[in-house]
C-alpha cells in the first residue's frame, strides 16, 4: 500500500511513522508513507497557502489552488484505485470496519486540514469521503491522518508478528476487548484469575469472550445494542451481570 499525505507540516508525519509496528512495516516495504506541503505549489514569495474566510469570522482557510496542486501531485503518486480522504470534525466516524474497507484498497490519500478548514469547493472536487475520528476538534488532520494510517496499516497481511491479533482487537467483532494479564501472578493482593492459569483452554474462551461481552455491555452499551447475540452470548453476558451485581462493583445496572 502506498499511503500520501497533503499536510503543512509533513515532518510531523515523517517522524510519527518512523516508530513501531508502522516503522517496520515501511522497513519491510509493506507500507510506503509520504507527507508533502502545499506550501511547495504556493506561487507568492511568503508562501501563503491560507486566508481569511468569506463572510468573515475568526481564524484561516486553506486556500484552493496550492492545495488542490498538492494533493493532485500527491494522486499521481498513486495506484489507479486510490482513494482521497479529508480529515476533519465534520467528517463520518472512523471505525473498524472503514478502516478494514481502506486497508482492502492500493493506496490512500489523506489531507489533513488546518485552522478552520479548507474551501469548501476543494472537498467538492478533489475528495472521495471525509472522516472524523471523534466528536472533538483538534488543531489540525495530522494526528487523525495518523491515527488512520497506524489503524489500516495492521491490518494489512504480514503487518503484525501473529496474523490472529487483529482478529481479537477491540471491535474486530464488534466488542472491546477482553482483559490481559501477565507474570507476576499475584501483585500487590491482586491475583490473575484462576481460569487464566488453569490450561483449560475452553474455559479460557468461554471467560474470555465472557469478559468482552460484559465489558461492551459496561462501557460501550450502543455496540451492544447494534450487535445480534447468539444464544450462548446472551447466556454469557446474563452471567456476567449477575456477577457483577453479586459483587457489589459499580456498574450501569
Amino acid at each position: 500500500m502506498r499511503i500520501e499525505v497533503v499536510t503543512l507540516f509533513p515532518e510531523f508525519v515523517a517522524d510519527a511513522v518512523r516508530v513501531g509496528v508502522l516503522g517496520r512495516a515501511i522497513e519491510r516495504g509493506q507500507v510506503t508513507v509520504h507527507a508533502s506541503t502545499p506550501r511547495e505549489f504556493a506561487t507568492d514569495a511568503h508562501r501563503t497557502v491560507d486566508d481569511r474566510p468569506y463572510g468573515g469570522g475568526p481564524g484561516m482557510v486553506l486556500k484552493v489552488e496550492p492545495t488542490r496542486s498538492a494533493i493532485r501531485a500527491a494522486r499521481a503518486r498513486l495506484p489507479e484505485g486510490s482513494r482521497r480522504v479529508y480529515l476533519a470534525a465534520d467528517g463520518v466516524r472512523f471505525s473498524h470496519a472503514k478502516a478494514l474497507e481502506l486497508a482492502a484498497l492500493p493506496g490512500l490519500l489523506l489531507l489533513a486540514g488546518r485552522y478552520e478548514g479548507v474551501d469548501e469547493r476543494l472537498i467538492e472536487s478533489e475528495i472521495d469521503e471525509s472522516l472524523s475520528i471523534g466528536d472533538y476538534v483538534l488543531s489540525g488532520g495530522e494526528l487523525p491522518a495518523l491515527v488512520l494510517i497506524d489503524a489500516v496499516v495492521r491490518l494489512l497481511p504480514g503487518v503484525l508478528g501473529d496474523e490472529t491479533s487483529a482478529l481479537q482487537d477491540s471491535f474486530a467483532a464488534g466488542l472491546l476487548d477482553w482483559p490481559h494479564y501477565t507474570r507476576p501472578e499475584v501483585f500487590e493482593g491482586r491475583r490473575v484469575p484462576e481460569v487464566l492459569i488453569g490450561g483449560n483452554h475452553a474455559a479460557i474462551q468461554r471467560w474470555r469472550t465472557k469478559q468482552a461481552l460484559g465489558r461492551t455491555w459496561l462501557r460501550r452499551p450502543d455496540l451492544i445494542e447494534g450487535l445480534t447475540l447468539t444464544a450462548e452470548q446472551r447466556r454469557l453476558l446474563d452471567e456476567f451481570v449477575a456477577e457483577l451485581r453479586a459483587s457489589g462493583r459499580p456498574s450501569n445496572v
